[in-house]
């Protein structure tokens, strides 16, 4: 890992597409109300990219043709929380390109996400 701890990086930076919780709702097809309660279970994690404004999710975390979280996020997530880190370090997390064959996101989307898991455990001891 960097020797930037995951809460410093830049998350504007790092994720390119966020979307408010309003789209996440459309998107997901379900209530702004949903989305703040699966932001709570750990099913979507949130943050706020840019100081000044709202909590956002990057929009690589809503599978729309499913319209669901991506298949095995909410697990990650859980397992992440579980090792004290929060949504911001979940999201710079899954975002940088580390030890994978790409980014953790990018895994997770091509259902990849075994290794992703088994990395997040470790890193969760």
């Amino acid at each position: 890992m960097s020797e930037t701890s995951l809460a410093e990086h830049d998350l504007a930076a790092l994720v390119d597409d966020w979307i408010d919780w309003a789209e996440a709702a459309r998107r997901l097809e379900v209530s702004v109300g949903k989305v703040r309660t699966m932001i709570r279970t750990h099913e979507l994690a949130a943050a706020v990219p840019v100081p000044g404004e709202g909590q956002k999710i990057p929009a690589l975390f809503i599978d729309e043709e499913e319209r669901l979280p991506v298949k095995g996020l909410p697990g990650l997530l859980t397992v992440l929380h579980d090792g004290r880190y929060d949504d911001r370090e979940c999201i710079a997390w899954l975002f940088l390109d580390q030890t994978l064959p790409g980014r953790p996101i990018d895994a997770l989307r091509e259902n990849r996400g075994s290794e992703v898991k088994r990395r997040a455990q470790a890193m969760a001891l």
